[in-house]
């Protein structure tokens, strides 16, 4: 849908929307419609402006009369954070006001070497742009949607009897969306979004049983083996040392724990895995 027909009268201030395809763009694009707020989706394709991280001069037309930006890193890469920076370079030339920025759960630990926490730096030292940060837990949609997709009736992923507090993508979308809308009362923020409960995989495994209403299982394997098999299926080879590291905290007991950051920007309680299962459960039967 355009700009004109979505907003008769288009409000002053637009927001870009990155990644708006994918699994929090797409949500946090229609919950910003939903407020009445102008939104500027951007993806290679099927989105208002083609944006690709690979043609930097997609960018200033993405970016051309914009205030506020979503800002999604390059997805299955480790080595983005120049292009990135490159990107938030044509932002504040573009008079954008406010970032905020998806990263991942822990990232405020991790060296500067790793390109999620150098774009989190990156964004820190720019005076012209305020950001919000979101860190979330392991998404419930990963479940549904991606990596986690029972094959089988098998859910293989090495993290041993390691618990996370997987977050619901929607309430990860209702955090931005909010960041977005009123970016003052955000500036300088870091939220780390999560379910209202930590579960191992087993644990995640039997509720998706009792949603679908058949059995699925977990199963535990060795986790080059398990990489290997990611690499063979797709996944870029660099990427293999990420998903060591994101297995590796969960099975360590390192994993996401309950926090209160989606009640305390959204002003209602996460969603609860359980309640996830049961409205997707058409996907497992």
């Amino acid at each position: 849908m355009s700009e004109s027909l979505r907003h008769p009268h288009p409000p002053t201030s637009t927001t870009l929307v990155l990644g708006a395809t994918g699994k929090t763009g797409a949500r946090v694009a229609r919950q910003l419609a939903q407020r009445g707020l102008s939104v500027r989706t951007a993806a290679r394709s099927r989105a208002d402006v083609q944006f690709d991280w690979n043609d930097t001069a997609t960018f200033a037309r993405a970016l051309n009369g914009v205030q506020g930006a979503y800002l999604v890193s390059p997805v299955l890469r480790t080595d983005f954070a120049g292009v990135v920076s490159q990107f938030l370079d044509e932002a504040e030339r573009a008079g954008v006001r406010h970032v905020t920025c998806l990263s991942a759960y822990g990232m405020e630990h991790a060296p500067r070497e790793v390109a999620l926490r150098a774009v989190e730096l990156d964004l820190a030292s720019r005076t012209s742009l305020t950001h919000a940060i979101l860190r979330p837990a392991w998404f419930m949609q990963n479940f549904s949607e991606t990596f986690l997709k029972p094959v089988q009736g098998e859910i293989v992923v090495p993290c041993g009897a390691g618990a996370e507090a997987f977050v619901s993508v929607d309430d990860i979308a209702a955090v931005a969306a909010e960041t977005l809308a009123h970016p003052e009362r955000h500036t300088g923020r870091a939220y780390a979004p999560t379910g209202p409960e930590a579960l191992t995989f087993e644990e995640a495994a039997r509720q998706l049983s009792v949603a679908a209403g058949r059995r699925i299982t977990y199963r535990d394997m060795d986790r080059e083996a398990w990489i290997t098999a990611m690499v063979q299926a797709g996944v870029p080879a660099e990427y293999g040392e990420v998903l060591r590291m994101l297995t590796e905290t969960v099975a360590a007991g390192r994993g996401a724990r309950p926090n209160d950051d989606v009640q305390q920007v959204t002003s209602r309680s996460p969603i609860r895995f359980a309640d996830f299962a049961a409205e997707t459960a058409t996907v497992w039967r």
